[in-house]
């Protein structure tokens, strides 16, 4: 960290890449940075320097071997006490979206950009012109994995980061089968500040822009990469806070597969089919027969993880049925 933060006033760009559970060992640096990057910025005569972009990989959801150890998303709960001025937070769900959000963090200066991407496989979602849009808005609506156009939804599904993602778009899948009237809007979170007010950040949301991707009145549930109250955190001042319901890392897990991990942290596909059957009257009654059928998979597929060390193929290897750009 320090020999980046040196290569940066030479006038040249670089990253720092490290596991997402060791960052917190530079902390106080990274803090330290923002301070001065917040004082030097309001001085005339200095030159602008380049960001200091920190890669954050081998994320939370992808211990396959390492285990509990390495299983810590909080370091975005620490960049989130920092200027808003100065601090960026992008949890691309591909790799388009990751090559549009690292080309702006290494033509940006004056700030820290933190990219969190994990460094296994993953599913291609948007092909490089819609990544290059929904970069530049930070959040957005994905009209291919939506049905409410031209009407409200009963439902918002949001997925913020790689695999909170694809297992967001598994649930849209999984509801859409089995219940064809229900109107669902899929919202991706990339830019996570946009979820503040635009008071308190220059890339937040106005209220009205926020009211009308996430309603005033519907229930979201919000699948994200990180502990879930930082969610809460940024959006508790929003219309429409008290219908959020945000599923993230809550502390659990051992040596996992990643749906055996996702399922003990109730962000699995299964679990965001049940919070929605939960959250939308229509289907209190009418789910119940869908509410036991996600109970049983994850039994199941628990249960396979446990004697075979791997998922079931079928959601291993799942993907979008009618993937835009692909």
């Amino acid at each position: 960290e320090g020999w980046l933060e040196g290569y940066l006033l030479t006038g040249r760009h670089g990253f720092f890449s490290t596991y997402e559970a060791f960052v917190h060992v530079i902390d106080s640096m990274f803090n330290q940075h923002a301070k001065w990057l917040d004082t030097s910025n309001n001085i005339k005569w200095r030159a602008p320097v380049s960001s200091l972009n920190l890669l954050i990989t081998s994320t939370v959801w992808r211990q396959d071997h390492n285990g509990f150890t390495h299983q810590d998303p909080g370091f975005l709960d620490v960049v989130v006490n920092k200027s808003p001025e100065i601090s960026r937070i992008y949890l691309p769900p591909d790799r388009n979206t990751l090559l549009s959000v690292a080309d702006h963090c290494l033509n940006s200066t004056g700030y820290i950009n933190v990219i969190v991407c994990d460094k296994q496989k993953h599913l291609q979602f948007l092909n490089m012109d819609a990544a290059i849009k929904h970069c530049a808005k930070g959040v957005g609506i994905w009209d291919w994995a939506s049905n409410d156009s031209g009407a409200e939804p009963d439902v918002v599904m949001v997925g913020c980061g790689d695999t909170s993602t694809q297992e967001a778009l598994a649930a849209v899948e999984i509801l859409r089968q089995n219940f064809p009237a229900l109107k669902v809007r899929f919202i991706n979170v990339v830019n996570l500040f946009t979820l503040i007010p635009s008071l308190e950040h220059p890339h937040g949301l106005s209220d009205r822009d926020f009211d009308g991707l996430f309603t005033t009145d519907k229930p979201v549930i919000f699948c994200f990469h990180g502990y879930p109250w930082l969610i809460h955190r940024l959006a508790y001042r929003r219309t429409n806070h008290r219908n959020f319901h945000v599923r993230g890392y809550k502390e659990k897990g051992s040596i996992n597969t990643p749906l055996e991990l996702a399922i003990v942290n109730e962000v699995d596909r299964f679990s965001l089919v049940i919070d929605v059957i939960d959250r939308v009257p229509a289907l209190m009654i009418a789910g119940a027969h869908v509410k036991e059928k996600m109970r049983d998979l994850q039994i199941e597929c628990r249960d396979y993880a446990y004697e075979h060390g791997v998922d079931k193929p079928e959601f291993d290897q799942w993907t979008w049925s009618a993937v835009h750009g692909s």
